[in-house]
């Protein structure tokens, strides 16, 4: 690899690392979605019912739908993360589909993606060559692919989208609130931080992984925090490989007197960092830990930062995953994760992967035998109020700016992650804030038209 390849791929990881973590490691999954046998779960799922079944498709209808199965493909950056969840939610999902029957009778085969960070593009082509759709999945430069998927009409139901140009693309319908492009979906959380912490409105400070996307998503997060009258008083980046020794950046934080931090990195550098924090005696009203570092590798990467230290992080009004969780749903995920992927552990990622999953599943299925790609985009794109079954807080897929998004806060204990005490209004959720317009121009999605296309020409 040349050197400049090299350093592409850093900054490239380290753009990957702050929406996504770094994960278990793993094997690539069997192509097949599995199944056989006598279900392991029923087939209903939440208020959704049965999003799978049985059915008798007699025709092939295009590019990856034959009477009997239809090619489905799952992009991850496995090769490079050795992070296998969007794989295994992927894996989990098609199987216990294909044991109900499948989509209205075709079986799901399921083909893995593995663009292994920089192979974005030589995957999307394999994907226009043979999928019907991509479902579940996600890569640190998913904006490298959008340009040839716009140009062979291929639908997705990305878990999560990352980069400008692939944010709010056409043909693409993101199931859960991930990230928005021209609205900030954190505003809510924002707002609560201030308001919970108002000492901390006039000393907020940012420490951001040196890659373009952390860079974006800071200057995001101080637009959206200055527009709600917030001083930013603190603003560096670390080199993306990390530092051997973060006091530096404590004793800075400390002399400029932050009382909230918002990190954008890897999340094992927050917890270095945390640990330095702690060990000069700093501790600030609070630390946005994104929901990148919702996990419970993370508390355990705290060590004595855990208690000392008062992290807290928005999941966007999708449900939390401790068991507990006041998400009657949540027990079904349990149940199918255990029955089909039993060493897994689950994650938060993969709920939104599981979103996504019913979605298309359920848009696909209406279709019934005239499965095309114009029928189950319009199809999903009709949903007005998707809460993936009681999965997630209800959002208008209609609406293509977004602009109808409910958050949840989780924050950091000993005992676990636990709701923060943010009022919530809507059963687990709160969903009184309308979130910011950006002012500011982070880069436009990307659409049918700049690729010579328009939605007339999808079948």
């Amino acid at each position: 690899m040349t050197t400049r390849l090299r350093a592409a791929a850093v900054l490239a990881a380290a753009a990957l690392l702050a929406l996504t973590g770094c994960g278990r490691s793993g094997e690539p999954g069997r192509e097949d979605g599995g199944g056989g046998g006598t279900p392991a779960v029923a087939a209903e799922f939440g208020d959704l019912g049965a999003v799978c079944g049985s059915g008798a498709p007699t025709k092939a209808t295009g590019r990856g739908v034959t009477a009997e199965s239809v090619t489905v493909g799952v992009v991850a950056d496995l090769g490079f993360t050795k992070n296998p969840e969007f794989i295994e939610a992927a894996e989990v999902f098609t199987a216990w589909c294909n044991d109900h029957g499948g989509i209205a009778g075709r079986r799901i085969e399921l083909k893995v993606r593995d663009t292994r960070l920089t192979e974005v593009k030589q995957r999307m082509l394999e994907s226009c060559r043979d999928d019907f759709a991509l479902v579940g999945g996600g890569a640190g430069l998913d904006s490298l692919g959008v340009k040839d998927r716009l140009n062979c009409l291929l639908p997705s139901f990305p878990a999560q989208v990352a980069q400008p140009g692939s944010v709010g693309a056409d043909l693409e319908v993101s199931a859960s609130p991930t990230t928005l492009p021209r609205h900030d979906i954190y505003t809510g959380f924002r707002q609560w931080l201030l308001e919970a912490y108002p000492a901390s409105r006039d000393r907020i400070g940012y420490v951001s992984a040196d890659s373009p996307v952390s860079k974006i998503l800071g200057d995001k997060g101080k637009e959206s925090f200055e527009a709600l009258g917030a001083s930013i008083v603190y603003d560096d980046r670390y080199p993306i490989a990390g530092v051997p020794d973060w006091t530096p950046f404590a004793q800075a934080l400390k002399d400029r007197e932050v009382r909230g931090l918002v990190f954008n990195g890897e999340p094992r550098q927050l917890a270095k960092l945390e640990e330095a924090l702690t060990g000069i005696g700093y501790r600030p009203d609070w630390i946005d830990a994104t929901n990148n570092n919702y996990s419970a590798g993370f508390l355990s990467d705290l060590g004595q930062s855990l208690a000392f230290q008062n992290n807290v992080a928005d999941l966007g009004g999708v449900s939390p995953i401790e068991e507990g969780a006041a998400v009657p749903v949540m027990a079904q995920v349990r149940k199918l994760f255990a029955a089909y992927a039993p060493d897994s552990t689950l994650s938060f990622p993969q709920l939104r992967s599981l979103s996504a999953w019913l979605l298309f599943a359920k848009a696909a299925s209406s279709c019934g035998d005239d499965l095309t790609p114009r029928c189950v985009y319009e199809a999903a794109s009709a949903e007005q109020a998707w809460t993936a079954g009681g999965l997630q807080a209800p959002i208008d897929l209609t609406d293509r700016d977004g602009t109808s998004v409910c958050f949840d806060i989780e924050q950091a204990t000993p005992d676990g992650w636990k709701p923060a005490d943010f009022r919530p209004d809507t059963g687990p959720y709160r969903c009184d804030v309308r979130p910011y317009a950006f002012r500011r121009d982070y880069g436009a999605p990307l659409t049918l038209a700049d690729v010579g296309k328009s939605l007339a020409d999808l079948r």
